[in-house]
């Protein structure tokens, strides 16, 4: 009620909130990437839980397709890890900034105005869509683009990623071809990714989970209230968290100390 009263009050405003104490972002109306939190407590509550439980200090995390940075905030922001954060659409990138500005994690977190693919090189992108800018498909037709830069997440492997979130839209299994290296290194343990049931790109999701699987990655949804990572056999248009090594993820959730969300302790 308070966020309905101050959006009414301040329609066009940038809107300071807290995420969870003491990391905070600028929310505005409208804004589906953000507002959702605050509703919530958490968005996607149970990938940013299992995020909030896996990743230690020492961890390097890669958001790909971060929109205004949730992930990254809490990855560095209450986990503490680093953050490479790639977000290609230029207005999102500069309230992606904002928001690391706002918790003083520049030190902690490399943001990337690029988007993630394939090859290396550019794309042509929606730019007025929010959470759902993504690469323009053939004859698809929208009035509002913006041609990007692209590199393959690859060129990043010397940070030696422990987790991945990547939420591209569609795109998928281009940015998972153009990361073979990394999906073969040892320190990546695990992968939230989100699957949108799309072959617009020239691949479906059966093969982006063939790439996973491929690479010794298989799926499990996570419960943070008991802690409980469960394999899944279906795959459905959501947000999947893909473990290599599973005796290792379940002990670092099992492990990791609680975090209060709304009045509440996961």
């Amino acid at each position: 009620m308070y966020w309905q009263l101050q959006t009414t009050l301040k329609p066009n405003s940038e809107i300071e909130k807290t995420l969870i104490k003491p990391v905070k972002f600028y929310a505005r109306k409208r804004r589906a990437g953000v507002t959702g939190n605050i509703y919530s407590g958490l968005h996607e509550f149970n990938e940013m839980a299992f995020l909030l439980h896996f990743l230690r200090e020492k961890d390097v995390f890669f958001d790909l397709g971060a929109n205004v940075g949730v992930y990254t905030l809490l990855a560095s922001g209450i986990c503490k890890a680093k953050s490479v954060a790639l977000e290609p659409i230029p207005l999102t990138f500069k309230l992606l900034s904002r928001n690391i500005e706002l918790n003083s994690l520049q030190y902690k977190v490399t943001l990337i105005n690029a988007a993630a693919g394939d090859e290396p090189g550019t794309l042509t992108f929606s730019s007025a869509q929010d959470t759902t800018n993504h690469v323009i498909r053939h004859n698809e037709t929208e009035a509002d683009t913006i041609e990007v830069n692209v590199i393959k997440i690859d060129s990043l492997i010397h940070y030696s990623p422990a987790l991945l979130k990547i939420d591209v839209e569609g795109f998928e299994s281009r940015v998972l071809i153009g990361a073979e290296n990394i999906l073969k290194s040892i320190a990546l343990k695990a992968i939230i990714i989100e699957l949108s049931n799309t072959v617009e790109y020239g691949f479906d999701d059966t093969y982006t989970h063939h790439i996973l699987t491929l690479n010794g990655f298989k799926p499990f949804s996570y419960d943070p209230f008991t802690r409980k990572l469960s394999s899944i056999s279906e795959l459905l248009s959501d947000n999947i968290i893909y473990c290599r090594d599973i005796n290792f993820a379940t002990s670092r959730v099992k492990n990791a100390g609680p975090i209060k969300i709304m009045g509440e302790k996961i």
